[in-house]
């Protein structure tokens, strides 16, 4: 897609917006392929000890299960293979965390072409960060890219450690709860997702949500953003340059407001 070739969005959803709902591996920073090169050792010592010598690559869990958190996609590998029960779980999550973690604080650096858009955009919207990934993951990644200042800590949300039971995308409930703890209805809050797990996440919690493909692969552009249409996503942008464009003259037309509370 061209800069600024995005659809418009509906002036309904522009009135409404409060929150900016981010995504954030594969959207706010490029961590999709170096966690899953990091991911897939664990995954692979994982399905050794179960038994299983049929190994996925990096690039072949990451087709396959982004979007998904590790326990989730440790559990379907199993089950592929017949395995109901799988011993140790949380310890093989806790380890898997650890090293993708630790791999992404040394491999993520800041990136103007998000921080910009982003700092303009926060001036006019509160930004939360909505993810399935663990809080220690996310808090690493945002400090790594210089995006803990427009992000605050206490509006980072996790599906994996601030939910009451673990869950992970497309399950809304991670979105339902952002809402909650923002106080807003999830009208009010405009998601931007890279992933299908991701869109169909927030389009079913009520929020209205934008496709962002910055980040994906330019071979599988042209499916995901079809992907995330069919999902339904109400328009598709390429950079966060092109979202701040759609959302930025449309917001300035609007009544002067209060300077944001974070």
């Amino acid at each position: 897609m061209s800069p600024l070739s995005a659809t418009p969005l509906p002036p309904a959803v522009l009135r409404s917006v409060q929150v900016l709902l981010c995504d954030a591996d594969g959207n706010l920073f490029p961590s999709e392929e170096p966690a899953f090169a990091a991911s897939a050792q664990v995954t692979g010592r994982f399905l050794t000890g179960l038994g299983v010598t049929e190994i996925p690559t990096a690039e072949e869990l990451r087709l396959a299960t982004t979007g998904m958190t590790f326990r989730r996609t440790a559990l379907a590998l199993a089950a592929q293979h017949g395995i109901d029960q799988v011993p140790e779980l949380e310890a093989w999550v806790e380890e898997e965390k650890r090293v993708v973690t630790d791999h992404l604080r040394r491999t993520l650096t800041p990136d103007a072409t998000v921080i910009e858009p982003l700092t303009a955009l926060a001036g006019r919207l509160r930004m939360a960060a909505v993810s399935s990934s663990a809080l220690v993951r996310l808090h690493a990644c945002l400090a790594a890219t210089g995006l803990t200042d427009l992000i605050p800590a206490e509006l980072v949300f996790s599906a994996e450690d601030s939910l009451p039971t673990p869950t992970s995308k497309p399950d809304p409930a991670i979105y339902l709860h952002a809402c909650e703890q923002l106080g807003i209805e999830p009208a009010a809050g405009l998601a931007v997702e890279d992933s299908l797990p991701g869109a169909r996440s927030a389009v079913a919690a009520g929020c209205p949500t934008v496709g962002n493909v910055v980040f994906v692969p330019a071979a599988e552009r042209a499916e995901r953003i079809a992907g995330l249409y069919d999902v339904g996503v109400l328009t598709v942008v390429s950079s966060w340059d092109e979202l701040a464009g759609l959302l930025l003259p449309a917001l300035d037309q609007q009544a002067p407001t209060a300077e944001v509370v974070r």
